[in-house]
């Protein structure tokens, strides 16, 4: 069982190179025009997100959109939010080097190997059954070691691993939960969209300085609900 796994690994390896070169265009025009282009100037983050394939986080299907300016099915009533989101919430969180981050609705893993190429550490939870299990078998087939992921309820955080110098919530709810405030490290930045589930909301930016908690409330997003285990 282990050599099959290794052949499947060195397959999947293989045809992940393949078609890496042949997206390597796409992806460095995605960068440039919808991206830099829109605002975004912190330059790991551009750099992390130049070198994601998210071709490879879409399915087969919907690869050949993969590079274009909008969110895409995932299944299972989910979806991977538009590149220039990504990248600005991203850029919001600033992640560098010796931070630690902790994503709620991990998808199919975008957002997570996009912190990975440049910070230390990411945590992330997926609700979904389904999407938890394909997301940790993909981000490991592409060698995100530094990623931890689980199934479960995101709203509660992952207190054993807290704290958290960046708290990324890929899903909508009226209130930014308590525990993630809690779970939130001194200096630490929570990025999320609040407001109604069912329409449009609003991303807000916490900071915690000296205990203390401040709110920043920026552009209208439209993101799929926080969901929690009943």
């Amino acid at each position: 069982m282990k050599i099959l796994t290794c052949i499947l690994s060195l397959l999947f390896l293989l045809t992940t190179r393949q078609e890496d070169a042949r997206y390597a265009g796409e992806r460095s025009r995605m960068v440039e025009t919808q991206i830099a282009a829109r605002g975004i100037t912190d330059q790991a983050t551009l750099r992390a997100m130049g070198k994601v394939p998210r071709h490879l986080f879409v399915p087969p299907s919907y690869a050949s959109e993969a590079y274009s300016d909008r969110p895409l099915p995932i299944g299972y009533s989910q979806t991977i939010s538009q590149p220039f989101i990504v990248a600005y919430m991203t850029q919001l969180a600033r992640p560098e080097k010796g931070k630690k981050a902790l994503e709620i609705g991990t998808g199919s893993g975008y957002q997570a190997a996009v912190l990975a190429e440049i910070i230390d550490t990411v945590y992330t939870i997926e609700i979904v059954p389904e999407l938890a299990r394909e997301a940790t078998a993909r981000l490991k087939m592409l060698g995100y070691n530094n990623i931890k992921t689980r199934y479960g309820d995101g709203y509660r955080g992952w207190p054993e691993k807290a704290p958290f110098d960046i708290i990324i919530v890929t899903a909508a709810a009226d209130h930014i939960p308590e525990p993630l405030k809690e779970q939130l490290a001194e200096g630490g930045r929570l990025v999320m969209p609040v407001g109604n589930p069912a329409t449009v909301q609003q991303l807000i930016v916490l900071t915690k300085r000296k205990g203390k908690i401040t709110e920043q409330r920026l552009e209208p997003v439209r993101f799929v609900p926080l969901k929690r285990l009943k």
